[in-house]
């Protein structure tokens, strides 16, 4: 393989790695498990809080290969900064949960925000798949558990509000 052949994968994989770690420590440094989450009354189908850390890391590195698959995939300019607005967009919208429900306490705003974060994965596949249908495959995992989190904090709002 060529140094461009290289440096051409080399550049998407390293931004998009870069890029995803980013979401993930700023949700990870944004979630307190103290006294109010603790004292929370949490659905029985809610996974022990452990598997949460595994389960992020894993959607995060599916969201960085995807990421860099379609920006490799891109025909022209135009569509990688499509891909990377809507990539943007959803990181945006994953960290504006993350504070709702662990920094203002508001899983009942988080509940409408999540409706709003799962649609933005939902573009995403969308506008992926025309692109490269493994980078749009790559998000499933992460539109399912988002669809768990929403479900999860639905509970979360009906089992301890009103806030």
């Amino acid at each position: 393989m060529s140094a461009v052949r290289t440096r051409d994968w080399v550049v998407p994989i390293v931004v998009a790695a870069i890029a995803a770690a980013a979401v993930g420590a700023t949700g990870g440094a944004l979630t307190e498990l103290g006294p109010w989450y603790r004292g929370l009354v949490r659905p029985s189908i809610q996974p022990p809080d452990w598997l949460f850390g595994p389960a992020w890391t894993l959607i995060f590195t599916l969201c960085a290969v995807s990421a860099a698959t379609a920006w490799r995939r891109a025909r022209d300019g135009r569509t990688r900064a499509l891909i990377v607005g809507l990539f943007a967009v959803n990181a945006a919208l994953n960290i504006l949960w993350t504070v709702l429900f662990f920094r203002m306490h508001r899983p009942d705003l988080a509940l409408i925000e999540v409706v709003f974060l799962w649609a933005s994965i939902v573009v995403l596949i969308v506008a992926l798949r025309p692109i490269s249908r493994p980078a749009a495959w790559l998000l499933v995992p992460y539109l399912l558990w988002v669809t768990f989190a929403g479900v999860l904090t639905w509970r979360i709002s009906v089992l301890n509000g009103p806030f």
